[in-house]
C-alpha cells in the first residue's frame, strides 16, 4: 500500500495501493492475478494485508533491531515521535483462521495489526526489557535523520526508524468481531527472550 503514512492518517482498506518497491509491486500483482483467478473460478477470495511480521526467529531488519536493542550501545533514536503498526505471527495466523471460515470476508480487503502501534523508541524499550538489558537512548534533530533518508545505502533504512507506517484495522476488528489474542507488551517480550536465549 505504501511504505509511509502521514501524521494521523493510516492506510484504509479502501485506499489505492501505491507500492514503492519491487517487494510491493509483486505482492499488488499477486493479489490482482488472484482476483482474476477468482473471478473466473468461483472461489471465495479474502486478502489479507498485514504490516511488519514479527515473533521469535524472526529475520531480516527486525531481527537487526533486536540486535541494536542487545547491544546496549546508546541510540538516537529517543526524540522519535512515529508510529509503526505491527503483527505477531500468532495474531497474524488467528486472524487468518478466523478470516477463512468468515464468509463475510469473502471478497474483501483486510488490514491487520497488534493491539497498539508503537513508536520506534518505545519499540526498542520493549525489545531491551524483554532481553533484560536497559534502553540507552539519546537524542537528535530530526533534521539528521532527514538528511540522511536521500543516501541510496541508509534512506530506507532511517526511513523505517524514523517515519511512521500505520494501518487502520478498525473494519477488519468489527467484521470478524476480532481482537489480537496476544498483547503486543507480550509479544515483544517472548520475541525478545527467543532472540536472548538463541544467543
Amino acid at each position: 500500500m505504501g511504505a509511509v503514512t502521514g501524521p494521523g492518517a493510516p492506510f484504509r482498506p479502501t485506499d489505492t495501493p501505491l507500492p514503492r518497491d519491487a517487494y510491493g509491486r509483486a505482492k499488488l500483482a499477486s493479489e490482482r492475478f488472484l482476483l482474476a483467478a477468482a473471478q473466473e473460478t468461483g472461489l471465495e477470495l479474502v486478502i489479507l494485508r498485514p504490516p511488519l511480521v514479527y515473533g521469535p526467529n524472526v529475520k531480516a531488519n527486525f531481527r537487526a533491531l533486536i540486535s541494536l536493542a542487545a547491544s546496549g550501545l546508546p541510540l538516537p533514536f529517543a526524540g522519535i515521535d512515529n508510529r509503526r503498526s505491527l503483527i505477531f505471527l500468532d495474531n497474524l495466523v488467528d486472524v487468518g483462521a478466523r478470516a477463512a471460515i468468515a464468509s463475510p470476508a469473502a471478497g474483501r480487503v483486510l488490514l491487520l495489526r497488534d493491539t497498539v502501534d508503537l513508536s520506534t523508541r518505545e519499540l526498542i524499550c520493549m525489545l531491551a526489557a524483554g532481553i533484560g538489558r536497559p534502553a540507552r537512548l539519546f537524542a537528535v534533530p530530526a533534521a539528521v535523520f532527514a538528511m540522511l533518508r536521500p543516501i541510496p545505502a541508509l534512506g530506507p533504512l532511517a526511513a523505517r526508524l524514523t517515519l511512521s507506517l500505520q494501518v487502520d484495522d478498525s473494519a477488519t476488528r468489527a467484521l470478524l468481531d476480532w481482537t489480537p489474542p496476544v498483547p503486543t507488551e507480550t509479544a515483544l517480550a517472548k520475541t525478545a527472550r527467543a532472540f536472548r536465549d538463541a544467543i
